[in-house]
């Protein structure tokens, strides 16, 4: 978010079981443990917007609270983000996409993050059109010249495509970042949770310097 001059976050999208929306991971003694929020039974073809977290989350979002907690804290800066963590676990809304929406934008003022973020479905957009042809719509909706994607998407979007529309594609690589944790393992990819509880607010900003589109380097 911190590479792009506005930033479109998903929520007319299918949930998937598989992927990251309700859960990422967390370091609890040495090695990486997943943390996820329950949700309530519904249909596999509902969107991120339709689905709703379970009725026992208030019981179940306390369990995750100790669990970090517990993990971390005797992390450098655990004083002063574990408050946050409370907050973003704590915020009364059951529907999954808004309790993920506001996390997002809780992170971002901490880090000082300024992006807009734009909600997908409020742009006057194609959102039946899928994968590739939706993002391009969606470029083409905010008039934007580049588009800039994480790695993951280099085997699913075609350069060309991008360039009959006038628009350049490019994909963010970060450098190899490493951060003293609690052991001399390091365990790499958990949530910035992670990132957050081992450095300061000015480390983590100097980290998103060095995420830079391929052909900006």
């Amino acid at each position: 978010m911190a590479s792009v001059d506005q930033f479109v976050i998903y929520d007319n999208i299918k949930y998937t079981k598989k992927g990251w929306i309700n859960r990422n991971r967390i370091l609890v003694n040495g090695a990486d443990e997943y943390i996820t929020l329950p949700l309530k039974k519904g249909s596999d073809f509902l969107d991120v917007d339709q689905r709703e977290l379970a009725e026992g989350f208030d019981e179940e979002r306390k369990k995750i609270v100790r669990k970090v907690s517990q993990a971390y804290q005797k992390a450098p800066q655990y004083e002063v983000v574990f408050p946050l963590v409370q907050r973003i676990l704590e915020y009364p809304e059951t529907n999954l996409f808004r309790y993920i929406h506001n996390s997002i934008r809780e992170v971002c003022t901490f880090l000082e993050v300024e992006t807009p973020m734009i909600i997908s479905s409020s742009l006057p957009a194609d959102h039946q059109l899928k994968s590739q042809e939706r993002v391009i719509a969606i470029c083409n909706a905010l008039n934007a010249s580049v588009y800039i994607n994480p790695p993951g998407g280099v085997d699913l979007y075609s350069e060309e495509a991008f360039q009959q529309q006038h628009i350049e594609l490019r994909f963010l690589q970060t450098g190899g970042i490493r951060y003293q944790q609690f052991g001399d393992e390091f365990i790499s990819n958990l949530s910035i949770l992670d990132v957050m509880m081992f450095n300061t607010v000015e480390e983590i900003r100097n980290y998103m310097q060095g995420a830079v589109p391929e052909n900006e380097k």
